[in-house]
């Protein structure tokens, strides 16, 4: 699976890019500087998913959409953090968002296609409401969003955080993918869930 990576915004947020099978080409979150990066590269992206609705991973999300008219994808518990301008205002913090419509509200599923790939997607809550990771089946990749880290895992005392509810998810729904699963996180290198099974210090 060829992926290309994009790391931008205040908080170096990951965005991963890859072909499809069908001749498309797919983006998974949009950091800040990503549509810029998209049209360096002379693109035309099929479908954005969207991991979760933080504003570090869906800065850019709207202005994908108008420049590629692609597909948006993602949760419908990040419906209101993604197309309510003031939602991360009335919260404190000091940012608005040029709203993204859903083209599909994805729901956790044992097998979704997206343009000839497999996927399981898996709803793990915890850092964000609607938390998305998406694994591609034959990759073994699991594109995980701020669930878990290269020796660590997603924060959970911002709005809607959970400890109990994102170790748990984990645990029950990451870590039974197998050691073997690569995991492209939202910040960070890649890791395997086997690597973070005997070194991650919250597991």
């Amino acid at each position: 699976m060829q992926i290309d990576t994009y790391t931008g915004g205040l908080f170096d947020t990951n965005a991963f890019l890859f072909p499809t099978p069908e001749g498309g080409l797919a983006l998974v979150d949009a950091p800040q500087g990503s549509a810029e990066w998209l049209r360096g590269r002379g693109v035309k992206l099929t479908s954005l998913l969207i991991t979760h609705g933080h504003i570090d991973h869906v800065a850019d999300a709207a202005q994908i959409q108008a420049d590629h008219g692609c597909r948006v994808v993602y949760h419908r518990d990040n419906v209101p953090m993604l197309t309510e301008p003031g939602f991360f205002r009335r919260l404190g913090f000091g940012w608005d968002i040029e709203p993204v419509k859903a083209d599909l509200l994805l729901e956790e599923t044992a097998s979704w296609r997206l343009e000839g790939l497999e996927f399981q997607v898996l709803l793990v809550p915890g850092h964000c409401p609607g938390s998305l990771c998406f694994l591609a089946k034959e990759a073994r990749i699991l594109f995980g969003g701020d669930v878990l880290f290269a020796g660590g895992v997603g924060r959970w005392d911002l709005p809607g955080g959970d400890r109990d509810l994102l170790l748990s998810g984990i645990a029950t729904k990451l870590l039974p993918l197998g050691d073997d699963v690569k995991v492209l996180p939202g910040h960070g290198p890649a890791t395997t869930i086997g690597r973070e099974r005997v070194g991650n210090p919250y597991l």
